[in-house]
């Protein structure tokens, strides 16, 4: 059960943003209602989140496998089952899932594998290793760089939300 309520969606001022929210998101998930306690905090997270899910350039599979090591890695459930259907349909296999699950890349591509271990030490570390990078380096430009280290700093983010307050599974 979450720690604090959610948000009465139905206040005249969240109004536009709610129906934002449902537009992009094709629902009204219990994060965003948490969120909507703050709307201020829900827009930005919207804009946020929504320039990394949609607007990148990386590939929907990599993203979303970074996206579940993440949840594996902090134990945040919600978002794990949130991301699962979505890494499916990107072409994550049940294989690739179970890797990711594990900790065991073996199965990826050498960029994946690379994109996976820096996600890894990203969070659990926070520092990169100089050879964890190079790895990285070999295999994407500067700009995959940044939105897959932002990507894995905005689900960081997610998670230690949803966990912090203990956002309910839909």
């Amino acid at each position: 059960m979450a720690r604090i309520e959610y948000a009465d969606v139905a206040r005249p001022e969240t109004r536009a943003l709610v129906e934002r929210i449902e537009r992009e998101r094709s629902s009204l998930p219990n994060l965003y209602r948490m969120l909507l306690n703050s709307p201020p905090v829900a827009q930005g997270w919207l804009a946020y989140l929504t320039a990394i899910r949609q607007q990148t350039g990386l590939p929907a599979r990599l993203r979303e496998m970074l996206i579940l090591r993440v949840a594996v890695l902090n134990q945040a459930d919600y978002e794990f089952e949130q991301h699962l259907p979505i890494a499916l349909r990107a072409g994550c296999g049940e294989a690739e899932v179970a890797g990711l699950r594990r900790g065991d890349f073996s199965s990826l591509e050498a960029g994946e594998r690379a994109a996976m271990a820096y996600c890894d030490e990203m969070t659990r570390e926070i520092r990169v290793r100089d050879a964890t990078f190079a790895a990285l380096r070999e295999a994407f430009d500067d700009r995959s760089i940044v939105e897959i280290t932002a990507t894995v700093g905005a689900y960081n983010m997610v998670s230690r939300f949803l966990e912090a307050i203990q956002v309910d599974h839909e």
